[in-house]
């Protein structure tokens, strides 16, 4: 049964039980689950397609012995394919209502034997993800300043919004960028803008600042080294640099010996992004809770040096990840 993913918010699902959302918009498709999960009711579980593929029987065994103490569940299956069609046909007949089974895939062409098997089906259903209109992403976009009380042109949105190749998932991430960037300020203009959403002939600051809270000493001097970093993204590297090092002691107060870095990770509110999950356990094994506050510290130091000698503020931001890099 097909769907579309305006109406999912108005729709009971009573009688089915398994849901296939699809699609190249990422960040309507994370939204998409999202809301799912909450209309469900049970004890979430994640998986990667692989798992599933790799341990069917433990899949199978899973999803059929149903437990006292876990009635209800709800298992999203992430990064899908055309490879699990045989494991979801063989069981469509089989799972107990109390189990709900959200698929999260990648595009699905036409003939594809997944997709045509919840088309038919009255009993699963089909959410079909589809880019975002530059309309749709305008309204995100003009939400998110008024709300912050930003001052920004029609110009200047219009760009922003064609930089996002009708994902409002690339935008989010865009606006999140903006927040740290704009900090105190009221306003951004174009050339900002510009150079914000521009740094494809660099490395990505977050890859930046990813690699070297992962401590890799030599791949970190490989990014400085190849990209033309300009002293005004100083701040930004700064600032993005505070957010993800504030992440990172944020879960480690969460943390107990009790709990694995996967489930603390997994758990996270808001929810982590599953690319950034290895990348965040990474860094996790590197830093203790005490060396993450110290390194905050020299965070909140270096902005203020920065604003005193903002001629050098690249130097003494390249000297900051230098020092994170090969901290021991």
């Amino acid at each position: 049964m097909i769907i579309k993913s305006f109406e999912i918010s108005k729709k009971k699902f009573d009688k089915q039980n398994i849901f296939l959302v699809y699609g190249e918009n990422e960040g309507l498709k994370n939204e998409i689950v999202e809301i799912l999960k909450k209309k469900l009711s049970g004890i979430l579980e994640k998986f990667d397609e692989t798992q599933i593929i790799n341990n069917k029987e433990l899949f199978y065994e899973k999803l059929l012995n149903q437990s006292l103490f876990e009635k209800e569940k709800i298992i999203v299956i992430n990064r899908c394919s055309e490879k699990i069609y045989e494991i979801i046909e063989s069981i469509t007949e089989r799972v107990s209502l109390d189990t709900k089974i959200i698929l999260n895939a990648y595009s699905l062409e036409k003939k594809s034997k997944l997709r045509n098997l919840f088309e038919k089906s009255s009993k699963l259903i089909i959410i079909p993800i589809y880019k975002d209109t530059s309309l749709s992403l305008m309204e995100i976009a003009k939400k998110f300043f008024n709300n912050y009380k930003i001052s920004i042109s029609q110009e200047t949105i219009n760009l922003l919004v064609n930089r996002c190749n009708g994902d409002r998932g690339h935008l989010k991430s865009e606006l999140d960028k903006i927040l740290i960037y704009i900090q105190d300020k009221k306003n951004i203009n174009l050339e900002e803008i510009f150079r914000l959403t521009n740094l494809s002939e660099n490395f990505s600051i977050n890859e930046l600042v990813d690699t070297s809270l992962s401590k890799n000493t030599k791949k970190t001097s490989e990014i400085l080294d190849e990209s033309n970093y300009k002293s005004e993204d100083g701040i930004l590297i700064l600032r993005t640099f505070l957010q993800k090092a504030k992440r990172l002691l944020s879960l480690y107060e969460k943390h107990n010996q009790n709990l694995s870095f996967d489930s603390l990770i997994n758990n996270y509110t808001p929810p982590i992004f599953w690319k950034d999950k290895p990348i965040i356990k990474k860094q996790l094994e590197c830093w203790s809770k005490s060396k993450i506050k110290d390194l905050i510290m020299n965070i909140n130091k270096t902005e203020i040096f920065i604003k005193k000698n903002s001629s050098i503020s690249l130097m003494l931001v390249f000297n900051l990840i230098y020092e994170t890099s090969n901290n021991s």
